[in-house]
């Protein structure tokens, strides 16, 4: 962005992997706003445990911050001001460098991740999940249209202890 007033956007994400934790289905969702007014959102499947794909709560939640980054750079705004928020402990202190990253599934969501913080003046803030109903509520969507198109899958390999 060159001259005028910088941009400040508020980004909230969020990611879910139910009904077990790793392996269950695993889907993200993200919200980036400009004074109220929504600029960006998204949400979507990571993956399927059931179809082999190495997901947890923690992936989903990277993909959800990575995905909505991406979208701002989509829309030109690189450089802008980012207060980026979520109900993730684990992703937001290992982003600000208070914890070392261990997971060798996160290792290169992580590098992702910061290789796009790094195009932003971002400000990482965990919040509640209370403060975070709108990223949390797209991901649950994507988590009921995967159940609503996958009801044999899911039924199959995930309630089987339940017959």
């Amino acid at each position: 962005m060159s001259g005028g007033k910088s941009r400040r956007l508020e980004l909230y994400f969020d990611g879910l992997c139910e009904p077990v934790n790793p392996g269950g289905v695993a889907t993200y969702g993200f919200v980036v706003k400009e004074g109220g007014k929504v600029l960006c959102s998204g949400k979507g499947l990571v993956g399927v445990g059931a179809r082999g794909d190495d997901v947890t709560n923690n992936v989903a939640e990277y993909t959800a911050l990575i995905k909505a980054l991406e979208c701002l750079l989509e829309k030109g705004l690189e450089g802008a001001e980012v207060v980026v928020k979520g109900d993730s402990q684990l992703a937001i202190r290992q982003l600000r460098g208070e914890y070392k990253v261990r997971s060798p599934r996160i290792a290169p969501l992580y590098k992702r991740a910061k290789e796009l913080l790094s195009k932003f003046k971002a400000e990482l803030q965990w919040v509640p999940r209370e403060l975070n109903e709108e990223a949390d509520a797209l991901s649950r969507e994507a988590f009921r249209e995967y159940l609503e198109a996958n009801k044999e899958e899911f039924e199959r390999y995930y309630l089987k202890s339940s017959r």
